[in-house]
């Protein structure tokens, strides 16, 4: 199958940002992908609830919300209210994680985890049934642009194994370096999900660029 295509927003001209969620709207993306980062939790200052209240006022595609942040769950009905319709988390800023993730739940919104590169997907192993989408972070959070990290492709392999184990819904998304060199390979160990920020954002035809790596199968 075609992966589903979040392209982030975060590498978008922010000058422009109302005609390049016009562009995502009229591309074959799925989803649009919101980093949110408090220059706490990861290095970095990104947006928060105006600019996502902003970005929904023109999506036409459902917002992926990324939680890069401490305390999230001091925040999860803001941020549903200004249109997330996935939520994720991160395990390693949530001290209640199965807690959150009924909260987020509760309002309605796909939950989601996120777990850094030095996180073994193992960790997971209690919750999984209640996660709707674990985003595997295949480069450090907080920045955009970084080189990709090769362990990814044996982290997907195991959760792809551990949710076949318990028989669970949950979809696989990879958020970091992802390009075209790497998309086939990716979906080929069970990503169901890739986010591209700069691959999409500095091609010279960014729709097309959705449309080339939805297109990718298997390798």
């Amino acid at each position: 199958m075609s992966p589903l295509i979040s392209p982030s927003i975060l590498a978008a001209d922010f000058a422009n940002i109302q005609r390049e969620v016009e562009m995502l709207n009229e591309s074959v993306a799925d989803f649009i992908h919101v980093d949110i980062m408090d220059g706490v939790f990861v290095p970095n200052i990104s947006f928060g609830i105006p600019v996502t209240e902003a970005i929904r006022q023109h999506a036409q595609k459902p917002l992926d919300v990324h939680l890069m942040i401490v305390n999230p769950e001091k925040y999860l009905a803001a941020f549903r209210n200004a249109g997330a319709e996935i939520i994720t988390v991160h395990y390693e800023a949530c001290t209640h994680l199965h807690r959150t993730l009924q909260e987020i739940k509760s309002l309605g919104a796909k939950a989601g985890v996120a777990i850094n590169p030095h996180t073994p997907v193992e960790t997971l192993i209690d919750v999984i049934e209640e996660i709707d989408l674990v985003l595997i972070m295949s480069v450090n959070p907080g920045f955009g642009g970084q080189k990709f990290i090769p362990n990814t492709f044996s982290k997907i392999t195991r959760l792809k194994e551990m949710i076949l184990q318990k028989n669970a819904a949950t979809k696989i998304e990879i958020d970091g370096g992802v390009t075209a060199a790497n998309a086939g390979q990716l979906v080929a160990s069970g990503a169901d999900i890739l986010v591209a920020g700069s691959f999409v954002f500095r091609s010279a035809d960014p729709a097309q660029t959705i449309k080339d790596m939805k297109s990718i199968h298997l390798v």
